[in-house]
């Protein structure tokens, strides 16, 4: 692939037009299509010649030439669209895709998180979105816009509030946890407990290490996975970190799967029940997924373990969700968006990406039957939610790959900040059928009380008030009733 590249920036570079400053930029790498930017100032316009190479087996470079006047003022901002997505593409050794380009900053995707054809059953991908702001901030302290564990621990009422929960004049950090949070993901993060420690510092939480019990690292097949930097090794950052966030006082136990096919998988997830049951009992997180197919039931077993509640990422492309946060033995975690007026909170909406929808092949269950008239007689996904919008996500650190401090969203934030939460509450369900009914059951008594209901948003369903296909029941707003 580097030959490749080599090749294709000669190649270009040879054009008649490339004879100044250029970018060299993924664009649709699913197609190896390659993009090179050259811009040149004429007047109060500025021309952008854009020039796509399409890598094949067959061939080395194919061109294709287009090019557009925009006006000078919107140049400054598209070409720092295109030379820090180089610089931060670049940096991500399979970077996939670039979406939601805004204002102030675009959202990126890596490979990891990307499902291709054929994944229905066979393997699973991430839930992990980076916003980047134009304007890069410094990646030795975390994005100065970026939630905190503070922040967002008053935006859901789960610490006595402050008023407009200002993400720089919160500090007070959730407290509480019992048993273990466990967390499945695939391959390797060298770096975890590092990751985790620095994590903790920066915003005042309790240690979390394996020298005093609270972490652990646990190789499912008993070898060390291969790493997998930018991709798995950050949502293994990013879910640790959440987790211990919003369960402070819980172990941490991270179970690495050998790679993402879902049988192997499926053996971490049977091996962190194990020890979160040696801990007591406790919560499991999943922030992977992949589409669904008409036999996920039959792996529905891997989460039925007593003493644990499940938890996994709906997905980040909006409807229909995805497996296994379809089984009606896991609490589906769906995505909202924070909402900030001059950095005061005054509320969510449902985020666009949220996963969500009647399962295809998953029955409803029977502590669903309170809104069976919205899910008719499918698993209605999702359960609850909290924040997953990259662009009002949370900070978070990553070593591996020297990617350092990064502002992520997706619904691999909202799993583990709510196994957190719910590890965190009192009531301490045995099961997810038991949490579930539980939690159904309080809303229905005490919906304002326990619940924000977002009525705005649409992720292929529109936010209503009360459950709905985007958010759920809505995003916590007490410690209580979960």
């Amino acid at each position: 692939m580097h030959r490749r590249k080599a090749a294709l920036r000669t190649a270009l570079l040879r054009h008649p037009i490339v004879d100044t400053k250029h970018f060299l930029t993924p664009h649709n790498p699913g197609t190896r299509l390659w993009r090179l930017s050259r811009v040149v100032q004429r007047d109060k316009f500025t021309r952008v010649f854009l020039l796509s190479a399409k890598l094949t087996a067959e061939t080395s470079e194919q061109l294709i030439f287009e090019s557009k006047e925009i006006p000078m003022k919107r140049f400054v901002s598209l070409a720092s669209v295109v030379l820090l997505a180089a610089l931060l593409l670049a940096s991500f050794a399979s970077a996939q895709e670039i979406r939601d380009v805004g204002p102030n900053g675009y959202v990126l995707v890596p490979a990891s998180s990307i499902a291709h054809p054929g994944d229905a059953g066979v393997r699973a991908h991430t839930n992990i979105q980076i916003y980047q702001p134009y304007l890069r901030p410094d990646a030795s302290q975390p994005p100065p816009g970026a939630e905190t564990p503070a922040s967002l621990a008053c935006v859901y009422k789960l610490v006595p509030q402050v008023s407009g929960c200002p993400i720089h004049g919160t500090t007070q950090n959730s407290s509480g946890g019992w048993g273990a949070v466990a967390i499945v993901d695939a391959f390797d993060n060298p770096n975890a407990e590092e990751d985790l420690a620095t994590f903790s510092t920066q915003f005042g939480l309790p240690a979390c290490t394996k020298a005093n019990g609270c972490f652990s690292q646990v190789y499912a097949d008993g070898s060390q996975p291969p790493n997998d930097p930018g991709g798995w090794s950050l949502e293994i950052a990013l879910d640790i970190e959440m987790a211990h966030a919003f369960a402070p006082n819980a172990k941490i136990i991270l179970v690495e799967s050998k790679d993402n096919e879902d049988f192997n998988l499926y053996h971490a997830e049977d091996v962190a029940a194990q020890l979160v049951q040696q801990a007591g009992g406790g919560t499991i997180t999943n922030s992977w997924s992949g589409p669904e197919d008409a036999g996920e039931a039959a792996n529905d077993v891997h989460f039925q373990a007593r003493g644990i509640v499940y938890f996994a990422s709906t997905g980040d492309r909006g409807s229909p969700a995805e497996y296994p946060a379809a089984s009606p033995f896991i609490v589906a975690a769906g995505g909202t968006t924070v909402i900030r007026s001059g950095g005061n909170f005054t509320g969510e909406s449902g985020w666009a990406g949220s996963g969500g929808g009647p399962s295809s092949f998953e029955p409803r269950p029977a502590y669903q039957d309170v809104i069976k008239s919205i899910v008719g007689n499918s698993r209605g996904i999702p359960d609850f939610s909290a924040d997953a919008n990259p662009a009002t996500g949370p900070a978070m650190y990553d070593a591996d790959g020297n990617f350092g401090w990064l502002q992520i969203g997706g619904t691999s934030v909202s799993s583990p900040l709510l196994a957190g939460v719910v590890n965190a509450d009192r009531y301490r369900a045995r099961s997810t059928s038991q949490e579930l009914t539980g939690v159904y059951r309080y809303a229905k008594l005490h919906y304002r009380q326990l619940w924000r209901d977002e009525t705005a948003g649409n992720n292929g369903f529109s936010c209503l008030p009360g459950w709905d296909f985007v958010t759920g029941i809505g995003s916590p707003v007490s410690p209580l009733g979960k």
